[in-house]
């Protein structure tokens, strides 16, 4: 401020010095009526507070107070300018106060120094003006900050409202829990914005899909075949259990919109593996077929107690003996195939469970002594064996029981490239669609049946094999399960 006002004190000093109104009045006999007026406009026109022009004696010709006129210049400032003939910023104690002078001399046109022109401000109304100014600029930095501070507070409403009011360490804690409980989540977690690209998937969605390196960013059409999410964020609907096959597995997909606000802003995928459902379910099956098969023979077997019991009673000891050879024939036959014959503990296993279950249901389970079988492959896990081959075998025995001598006969070998199971009965055949045969839900035993066969088609596919069926000319009907000792996907790889 001081620096700006000094600047304008001389450069309007030199031009008052300058002008030739001005050295022209110097050789008037009464210079102060030219220089008085001259001196009143510009102190008017630049708001200064003097502008005082004295003789080559420092003596004023023209003052703001015209009385003054006449009498010595004060401050003591003039010496430069008189003697030495210079330009000059100042400050020093006039009649009206300390001020902030700018100085020059007054040359004629010979360049002789004939007099010296005064333009000041007040120091005091410099203070007035910085204080002026510092109001002025507080006043403007109050009302910047309360439109701010308005408008600090309508964002941090419109922020709240958008995260609903939560506090950033509640965020935090959330978003915490969100990755917690993403990586619980045993199943496959892919989320995608309106754009379809993918925002957040999980370590079991990576696991499961057969994903590797970074794809957040990118579309989730060409990371997943067939993820039909396009459909989910066009129509805003979810779909729930629609099964996905990719890369040989079958998988059941849910697809849930996110909707805020009438705006679909996303979608959530969740992938579980199907045939790892279908095994958990069969698990669970053939434990209970397993107790069914225990109780089967625990019954027989004390109904044969029962029989041995009332035979000796009644003192008949030669039929006693009979029935003992017989059953003790009958059970070494059965148990010298599957020890000869059945190498597979499993397979072994599952057919002396059958063969309770046969005998309480008074079917004659029969295992062809021409079967062979050696140990099953490692891909070839239990659940899914002891699901394929007791679930037809079941089917066989209750298929068999409307004949009056109903039988049941279980062929196997792996002569060959593939694992063969042959069951055949001998009832009424099966019906005349064999294609509802496999169906899911199809029986002619009621509702709530018909998803026996219908699991052994799947796990026949898990394994590459393939399923047969056909009613005999004989009656009764074949069931005739192929299983590859080698997977082609494992020799692809």
């Amino acid at each position: 401020m001081y620096e700006t006002l000094g600047d304008k004190a001389l450069s309007t000093a030199v031009h008052i010095a300058n002008s030739e109104t001005v050295i022209a009045a110097y050789t008037d006999d009464n210079p102060s009526l030219v220089l008085q007026a001259y001196a009143e406009r510009f102190r008017e026109e630049t708001g200064a507070e003097f502008v005082v022009i004295g003789n080559e004696k420092g003596i004023r010709l023209a003052h703001p107070d015209y009385w003054k006129i006449g009498q010595a210049m004060v401050g003591g400032d003039n010496d430069p300018a008189l003697k030495e003939g210079e330009s000059y910023i100042s400050r020093a104690e006039g009649t009206r106060g300390e001020s902030l002078r700018g100085k020059t001399a007054v040359r004629s046109e010979d360049g002789e120094v004939i007099g010296v022109v005064s333009v000041g401000f007040l120091i005091q109304d410099v203070h007035a003006a910085i204080w002026q100014r510092i109001g002025l600029l507080g006043i403007i930095t109050l009302v910047i900050v309360s439109i701010a501070a308005i408008g600090s507070l309508q964002l941090s409403r419109s922020i709240r409202k958008d995260m609903y009011g939560l506090e950033p360490f509640q965020i935090a804690g959330m978003y915490d829990e969100r990755q917690a409980t993403l990586a619980a989540i045993r199943e496959g977690v892919i989320a995608v914005d309106a754009d379809a690209l993918i925002t957040t998937l999980n370590d079991s969605a990576k696991k499961l899909l057969g994903i590797s390196g970074d794809v957040i960013g990118k579309p989730i059409d060409k990371i997943i075949e067939g993820a039909q999410i396009q459909k989910v964020l066009s129509e805003k609907k979810a779909e729930y259990n629609r099964e996905l096959t990719m890369r040989g597995r079958v998988y059941i997909v849910n697809r849930e919109p996110i909707i805020r606000n009438a705006h679909v802003r996303g979608a959530v995928c969740t992938f579980r593996d199907k045939t790892e459902m279908i095994e958990m379910a069969n698990t669970l099956s053939d434990i209970k077929k397993y107790s069914d098969d225990l109780r089967a023979q625990n019954h027989e077997f004390t109904n044969k107690l029962y029989a041995i019991s009332g035979y000796l009673h009644l003192g008949f000891y030669e039929k006693a003996e009979r029935y003992i050879e017989e059953e003790t024939t009958r059970h070494d036959e059965q148990g010298e195939v599957l020890a000869t014959s059945i190498k597979d503990a499993t397979v072994q296993a599952i057919l002396m469970g059958k063969a309770g279950r046969a005998s309480e249901l008074k079917v004659t389970l029969r295992v062809d002594p021409t079967s062979h079988l050696d140990p099953l492959p490692d891909h070839m896990g239990s659940s899914q064996i002891i699901s394929i081959i007791g679930n037809v075998i079941d089917n066989a025995l209750e298929a068999a029981l409307v004949k009056e001598v109903p039988q049941v006969t279980v062929f196997i070998t792996d002569i060959g490239d593939d694992v063969v199971f042959e069951i055949s009965d001998n009832g009424n055949g099966l019906p005349s669609s064999l294609y509802d045969t496999t169906k899911r839900g199809f029986s002619t035993k009621g509702r709530s049946r018909g998803f026996g066969l219908s699991i052994v088609e799947e796990l026949v596919s898990h394994f590459e094999g393939w399923f047969e069926h056909h009613s005999l000319p004989e009656g009764g009907s074949l069931f005739s399960i192929y299983l590859p000792k080698t997977l082609r996907r494992e020799s692809d790889d």
